[in-house]
């Protein structure tokens, strides 16, 4: 399994900054062939490091409502769940879990109805409290600058490293950190298959 290189990173990036650029412009800034391009961004959808194109809506243009950051405090083993269900919920964008188990939301609410929004969302008996954010402006930046790729190997949770081995079954793509990892999980998914077939 191939690491990422500067090459995969200046994709990225270029992509994060404009994700409906062609092959062809970008293989001019990369120095590649538009196939070669349209090669690495497929390796980079098949392991998950992209999972896919979406549009970036400047809110600023459109009237819909006042946008909040809520600050959510969650009784302790319930963050996941709230987390969960507040990332299903239309008026919310975006959604942070901390360490210390706090679920953060920008959320776009009418008339200040926060109380409302997370009611609808979520069970209050699993919220201790929150706090609300008047946002003026909004920024997403993410970079790539610098990273690796950090796969985990899905049959025993290990870091996959370049070593590692990957398969595809049944149209998804998983990845091991060696060949017994694989080939247990390939064992263990057939029979899962054949049992449910039989």
């Amino acid at each position: 399994m191939r690491e990422l290189d500067e090459t995969d990173r200046q994709i990225l990036e270029l992509l994060l900054d404009d994700a409906r650029q062609s092959w062809r412009e970008i293989a001019e800034v990369v120095d590649l062939s538009p196939p070669a391009v349209s090669d690495r961004v497929d390796r980079l959808r098949d392991v998950g490091v992209i999972r896919g194109f979406t549009v970036d809506v400047d809110r600023s243009k459109l009237r819909e409502g006042t946008p909040v950051l809520v600050t959510v405090d969650v009784e302790p083993p319930a963050a996941g769940v709230v987390a969960e269900d507040l990332r299903e919920t239309d008026r919310v964008e975006h959604v942070f879990t901390t360490a210390d188990e706090r679920v953060v939301v920008t959320a776009i609410v009418e008339r200040g109805a926060v109380r409302e929004l997370l009611a609808e969302a979520t069970s209050t008996d699993d919220l201790r409290g929150f706090e609300v954010d008047l946002l003026r402006d909004r920024a997403w930046s993410p970079s790539v600058a610098n990273v690796e790729l950090a796969l985990t190997c899905d049959e025993c949770g290990n870091t996959v490293t370049s070593e590692g081995e990957s398969e595809r079954l049944d149209g998804d793509r998983y990845h091991f950190c060696c060949g017994s990892c694989r080939d247990s999980f390939v064992d263990t998914y057939e029979d899962l298959r054949e049992g449910a077939e039989g």
